[in-house]
């Protein structure tokens, strides 16, 4: 929204890869602060993915959404908006965020430590790959 009402471009490429970075980000996120809290949840009756599918549906659903968050994030490289380098970064953390959600899928339910692991690596995730763009676009 900000992108539009500074550029006056509504349909520009780039923003709309940043939304889908952040959308696709998401879901991993919560899901294993959800995972770290499955038993508060389903106390509480709120609905949330582990109380309602279970944690092994919860853990293939992060897999799933952090494959796609991977490739969406080298999403920029290919339009020609960012370089190589911020590319090799974003594969990177991508890699290293999947290593993490691999390790969930295979730690013992209510491991809450393996869910706190890819709940806080996330936050640096995003943070890191959005740094990385914007100073990729600095030093081009």
């Amino acid at each position: 929204i900000g992108w539009a009402a500074v550029a006056g471009d509504a349909w520009a490429t780039l923003p709309w890869q940043l939304f889908l970075i952040t959308f696709l980000w998401t879901p991993p996120h919560f899901w294993a602060l959800a995972l770290y809290r499955c038993k508060d949840y389903a106390k509480a009756g709120i609905p949330m993915l582990p109380v309602v599918r279970g944690v092994v549906e919860t853990k293939r659903q992060i897999i799933l959404y952090t494959v796609a968050l991977t490739a969406c994030s080298l999403a920029p490289v290919v339009i020609g908006a960012a370089s190589y380098v911020y590319g090799a970064v974003a594969l990177g953390l991508g890699l290293r965020f999947l290593q993490l959600a691999n390790r969930l899928w295979f730690a013992v339910e209510g491991d809450d430590k393996a869910a706190m692991r890819v709940f806080g690596y996330s936050i640096v995730y995003l943070f890191a790959v959005f740094s990385a763009l914007g100073l990729d676009y600095l030093w081009q």
